[in-house]
């Protein structure tokens, strides 16, 4: 379990990161200000990982741009199948 949350770690720096979208819709008030549930989220999430006798990774790279747009080469083999569909069958309405 702790090697699972070691290795997802680096996945959970966007959740309370705001891109451009973000801050729009929390200026507009549609949305959630994600700087100021950051520090409760940290928090939360050491409570049940200390419950559950795992350790919070520390100093670890964590994953950005995804929000903007920037993806690495594995994205383009799902993105094709995602397609796969619409390029199919073209003006389609699902």
């Amino acid at each position: 379990m702790q090697q699972a949350v070691n290795d997802l770690w680096p996945f959970t720096g966007e959740l309370t990161t705001p891109c451009p979208a973000d801050q729009w819709a929390a200026d507009a008030g549609v949305g959630v200000d994600l700087l100021k549930i950051k520090e409760l989220w940290e928090q939360k999430v050491a409570a049940v990982l200390d419950e559950a006798t795992l350790q919070l990774p520390a100093g670890q790279w964590m994953q950005k741009g995804g929000k903007t747009g920037r993806h690495s080469e594995h994205l383009g083999f799902m993105l094709a199948e995602m397609q796969h569909l619409q390029r199919t069958y073209p003006g389609n309405a699902w």
